[in-house]
């Protein structure tokens, strides 16, 4: 079984872009149950179907495996619940550590987490100075919830 362990940050600055070009995504959700969610998702010209389990504190099963892009569209489009989720996502080093930084767009601009992902729940790791709070455990910031109740709709001032 696979494994994902991963903690997310809310960031406050834009200096994760001197990495370089970021990579679109697109993904789409096909069940959005809190037991299990399962997405499809494009990166450039590779398309996956992802399944996931229900989330114990950072750790949750995951498996993910690559299909043909054409399907992976022919199932954003006709089949996954809407809207769409689009974003770009940079991948930063810093530290020992990749950081995936997506900005997201569309009825979530604005919002820009940061992940992680670790060998273990409590492995210790180096924030980078543009990472802000953790939310890794707030619903609001999980993909499968921003196509319900995107950035757009929520009243933070």
């Amino acid at each position: 079984m696979g494994i994902e362990i991963e903690r997310k940050f809310l960031v406050i600055a834009n200096d994760y872009r001197t990495s370089g070009n970021g990579v679109r995504y697109r993904q789409g959700y096909l069940s959005t149950a809190k037991e299990r969610v399962v997405r499809v998702r494009t990166v450039g010209q590779q398309a996956f179907l992802t399944i996931k389990g229900i989330n114990v504190g950072a750790v949750r099963p995951e498996f993910e495996y690559e299909i043909p892009r054409q399907d992976a569209e022919q199932i954003l489009e006709n089949i996954c619940e809407k809207p769409i989720l689009d974003k770009i996502r940079y991948r930063v080093k810093h530290s020992g550590f990749i950081w995936e930084v997506d900005e997201f767009l569309g009825d979530n601009a604005g919002l820009v987490i940061a992940e992680i992902e670790l060998a273990d729940e409590n492995q210790s790791f180096i924030k980078p100075d543009w990472v802000g709070a953790e939310v890794t455990g707030d619903p609001r910031y999980f993909n499968s919830n921003l196509i319900k109740n995107p950035y757009k709709s929520w009243n933070i001032k």
